[in-house]
């Protein structure tokens, strides 16, 4: 965990949910707040979220692990402004020579023309297609997108490619595309995954601090199946001593939304998301910290993390096997254990740019 030293003054860090802004493991020195005795407003205020763009060459990443049901995905932003303390994806952002804590949150990057070279990607002769996974590192409907508007663009790309997709998010602005989404899932080239880590709202703002409330993201999910979108009920992550009790309640509640399928994650810290999470639990939960981290490492032989193929996502051990089994029977009750629609990558066609002339066969 992180010393003293590397803390923000919790008043800078409002809204926010990592403690520091430590820099990531590439860089040779360290970065630590000090009192200057200048008393400047603009550099001692809250922080605040900012945006630069980065021109992107490629936008289709491919991706080779074994346990991950698609092998390639699309990312519109860098960093996520909806700052869960837990996301796996922050140690992207070391990659970038940002802290995979504080700036993760308040410092994003946007790909404006990432639509542009969705479509030419998806034009050339050698791309075959297959499910494109959209939300799997950061959230394509964070707060920035209101603005920018680039994930509907790259939707609006893909639903005249009739490419299928596959999207993950916590964000309601989900609800502003169902337009496009319901026209695709009319044509079985969309499903969507809505996450719900907890129903206890004052356990998601310290925890999620930008994300929509969990029954706002269930209204999410009434919208998108009223529109005639499969959605999916993320129960993920699950953390043990903490949220993993109301498994069950987060399943129905998504089973009375219209879900017609479920999933779940167990807890995962990667490199640098340890000592963060580490920290936030210990400053808002100390009296269940030592028990929450015990079952962690419990699942992972004694580590707080392991990135074992078909291991990092769920665990091993007693602990885990239980709310496996959990998981299971709930599911197994409520009708939610089938598996969604495959996806039709039968339909993929390139649209005619504007003055080709169209085929007659």
């Amino acid at each position: 965990m992180d010393d003293e030293r590397h803390r923000v003054e919790q008043e800078r860090r409002r809204g926010r949910a990592a403690l520091t802004a430590e820099v990531g493991r590439f860089e040779r020195f360290s970065r630590v707040e000090v009192a200057d005795g200048w008393d400047i407003p603009e550099e001692n205020g809250v922080l605040r979220t900012t945006v630069r763009e980065e021109r992107a060459r490629s936008v289709v990443n491919y991706v080779a692990s074994p346990d991950l049901p698609f092998d390639r995905s699309l990312n519109p932003y860098r960093g996520c402004e909806h700052g869960c303390i837990y996301c796996f994806a922050r140690p992207s952002h070391a990659y970038l020579g940002l802290s995979p804590g504080l700036d993760f949150e308040t410092q994003l990057v946007a790909r404006p023309n990432a639509p542009e070279v969705l479509a030419k990607e998806l034009s050339a002769k050698r791309y075959r297609v297959q499910p494109l996974a959209i939300g799997t590192n950061t959230d394509p409907y964070q707060p920035i997108e209101r603005d920018r508007g680039i994930m509907r663009a790259c939707l609006e790309v893909l639903r005249a490619f009739r490419h299928p997709v596959a999207i993950v998010t916590k964000g309601v602005l989900i609800e502003r595309d169902l337009d496009i989404l319901g026209d695709m899932a009319a044509q079985g080239l969309v499903r969507v995954g809505i996450s719900v880590t907890t129903l206890d709202a004052g356990l998601a703002r310290r925890m999620e601090p930008r994300c929509p409330a969990p029954a706002r993201r269930l209204q999410a999910v009434r919208a998108c199946v009223a529109a005639g979108v499969p959605v999916r009920i993320m129960a993920s992550p699950m953390i043990p001593a903490l949220s993993d009790p109301e498994l069950e309640k987060i399943l129905e509640a998504g089973k009375d939304a219209g879900a017609c399928s479920a999933s779940y994650i167990m807890l995962r810290l990667p490199r640098e998301v340890a000592g963060l999470w580490q920290d936030w639990l210990a400053e808002h939960y100390p009296d269940r910290a030592a028990r929450v981290m015990g079952h962690v490492k419990a699942m992972h032989g004694g580590d707080v993390y392991s990135a074992k193929w078909f291991h990092r996502m769920k665990g091993e051990g007693v602990y885990a096997d239980l709310v496996a089994q959990r998981f299971r029977r709930a599911v197994r009750r409520l009708g939610l254990d089938s598996v969604q629609p495959r996806l039709r990558c039968d339909l993929f066609r390139v649209p005619p740019r504007p003055g080709e002339q169209l085929s007659l066969f």
